[in-house]
């Protein structure tokens, strides 16, 4: 019955003409997003996070949800139509569906994407509405040492899920460590690694890191690459076939279960639970040479996989207040700039934010089947804009954004200067995301470990003697030890090159 009140509190919130009209324009601004390649969820959330100072805190939360997952449809618009996917976790979905564009199944397949991402996100919805009030009451238990276990855990998950080299992931969490360790020490008083510039003094803002990363980045990135883009595909009836709908549904249910369980991983969420997906339905396929000419498994179980896994990546940041990825330390950035402290306090404190948020993505998911199926056409002409006359207006967001927020004219050089930090990791193979991580659960870390290291008066085995802190450390230890296993590691390598 708690539940069901809750829920109807949710809607009751989620249902009002502000949020609503702000959930609408966050599901339109993600398909956009994910249509238009080369900009992405992260990279826009950056952009706007400023200027959800201004709104409120529900609206602003609700929008910036509506993005992401949002992304995930428009995304398999253009990996469908022109095999380009316009977001990363789409990547997969050009494999099959843009083969069965070229068969003359492209409606069917955009049908198929939008039904199943439907389905997920509406079935992701329910698992954090169930899940989220057990975790956080257990989360009420946590104190320092429990919490700083927590986040090491996070940190360990973004290292090992991360694409590519581990010990290159090692790296950028590394570097993510020490940016964040720049400023003010609040127990001394000292400051450190400042070099005496007092803009510095706080320490470097999220906001010029993540739009440099993200945003700048992608712009020189875009820049670089010279690939047209013609729409052959005649998209057709949007009607799937009675055999293409029966070898869709088991599809659909595994892609969800995938990605409602990897979603909740620290360092999963959509683009990991979408490679994993396809790499099971490929796995389990009696025919698996099927795949890569069309098959509709490949896009039914990865677009399923990579919507639940965006809507579950919510869970750890509602209930605990860790992100499980860069995107949900950005929304962590938002509700700190709103002066809410995310973690389990807030489904107690702020229940109608908490399950607002909730009832806006089943709302958001239903609002995004209508906006993608019956306007492809109109997405379909915007992939035909010249990315030369989209970046300087991008380009413009971001410096107005990042100024907007101090109005400092430092962190503009710092967007700058980290804009051409992430353009050079890209060159090298590294993966951004365990750096930004770790810029978000550094100080933390820093703060509880000290903070635990004070109550026990300086004794390290308290983090082992408290039960559920030495949890945590030892799945941590176990995360490690397993992917370092020959087999595992060969299991990861694959899921990730399956694209």
């Amino acid at each position: 019955m708690d539940l069901l009140g809750n829920l109807v509190l949710g809607f009751e919130v989620a249902l009002s003409p502000q949020n609503l009209m702000f959930c609408f324009i966050g599901a339109l601004v993600g398909t956009l997003i994910g249509v238009l390649p080369g900009l992405g969820p992260l990279a826009t959330l950056s952009m706007l996070l400023p200027i959800t100072f201004y709104l409120p805190p529900i609206a602003a939360l609700i929008m910036l949800a509506g993005i992401y997952y949002g992304a995930q449809y428009g995304g398999s618009t253009t990996a469908i139509l022109v095999n380009l996917p316009g977001e990363s976790s789409s990547v997969v979905t050009c494999l099959d569906g843009y083969q069965m564009a070229r068969n003359g199944r492209a409606g069917a397949a955009l049908a198929i994407a939008a039904l199943a991402s439907l389905f997920a996100g509406t079935v992701a919805t329910i698992v954090i509405a169930i899940a989220s009030p057990a975790l956080g009451a257990m989360a009420l238990q946590f104190l320092a040492p429990e919490y700083f276990s927590l986040m090491v855990l996070g940190l360990v998950g973004s290292i090992v899920l991360a694409r590519g080299s581990m010990m290159k992931a090692l790296g950028m969490a590394l570097l993510g460590l020490a940016i964040g360790i720049i400023g003010t020490d609040v127990n001394s008083g000292f400051q450190r690694f400042t070099f005496d510039i007092p803009e510095l003094s706080d320490g470097i803002g999220f906001v010029p890191v993540a739009m440099g990363l993200f945003g700048i980045t992608e712009i020189l990135i875009n820049l670089e690459q010279k690939s047209g883009r013609s729409l052959s595909a005649v998209i057709g009836s949007l009607m799937p076939t009675r055999e293409e709908i029966r070898r869709s549904i088991p599809a659909v249910l595994r892609g969800t279960t995938v990605g409602s369980l990897l979603g909740v991983l620290p360092g999963g969420g959509a683009l990991l639970s979408s490679f994993a997906a396809y790499a099971l339905e490929k796995k389990l396929a009696r025919d698996p040479s099927r795949f890569g000419k069309g098959a509709v498994e490949g896009v039914a179980g990865p677009e399923a996989a990579n919507n639940a896994g965006a809507q579950t990546s919510f869970i750890p940041l509602l209930t605990l207040g860790i992100p499980s990825n860069p995107v949900m330390a950005i929304m962590v950035g938002a509700m700190m700039i709103h002066g809410i402290q995310p973690g389990p306090q807030v489904m107690t404190e702020q229940p109608n934010l908490f399950w607002g948020i909730i009832a806006s993505m089943w709302i958001g998911n239903v609002m995004l089947v209508i906006i993608n199926l019956p306007m492809v056409g109109l997405w379909v002409r915007l992939l035909m804009v010249p990315y030369r006359m989209l970046f300087p207006a991008i380009l413009l967001l971001c410096a107005i954004g990042v100024y907007g927020v101090n109005n400092s004219w430092v962190e503009v050089l710092l967007m700058a200067g980290f804009g051409v930090i992430g353009y050079v990791l890209y060159k090298l193979g590294c993966e951004p995301a365990p750096l930004v991580l770790a810029l978000v659960l550094g100080p933390l870390m820093e703060e509880n470990l000290r903070r635990a290291l004070l109550i026990s008066r300086g004794d390290p085995l308290v983090f082992i003697q408290r039960p559920i802190s030495a949890v945590l450390l030892v799945m941590s230890l176990l995360l490690v030890l397993a992917f370092v296993l020959p087999g595992l590691k060969k299991t990861r390598q694959e899921a990730f090159k399956e694209a």
